[in-house]
């Protein structure tokens, strides 16, 4: 008998562990204003040193990353237009 109990036992762990793992691995649903909100407060120590060190290392990636951010809030353009030679308030 108690070899049925023990052969339950884990029949019903490893069922549980499999029905677990599979809700576990489903994402949870989240909107951008969730993500970016939760990236924002949750800034390690570790990850904003992997930041300065990424951008000294690839300058290029730091000057794309500051033209997205400048594009997102509508500043590259306007920027642009003002330093084109012969633009339209320059002559």
């Amino acid at each position: 008998m108690s070899d049925w109990a023990g052969l339950g036992f884990l029949l019903l762990l490893l069922l549980g562990a499999y029905f677990g793992l599979r809700q576990l691995a489903n994402p949870r649903q989240r909107t951008a204003e969730e993500f970016e909100r939760n990236a924002s407060e949750n800034t390690t120590m570790l990850g904003a040193t992997m930041n300065a060190l990424n951008e000294l290392m690839n300058p290029e990636a730091a000057k794309a990353k500051e033209v997205q951010m400048q594009m997102k809030d509508g500043r590259y353009t306007k920027k642009r237009r003002e330093g084109k030679a012969g633009g339209e308030d320059g002559t």
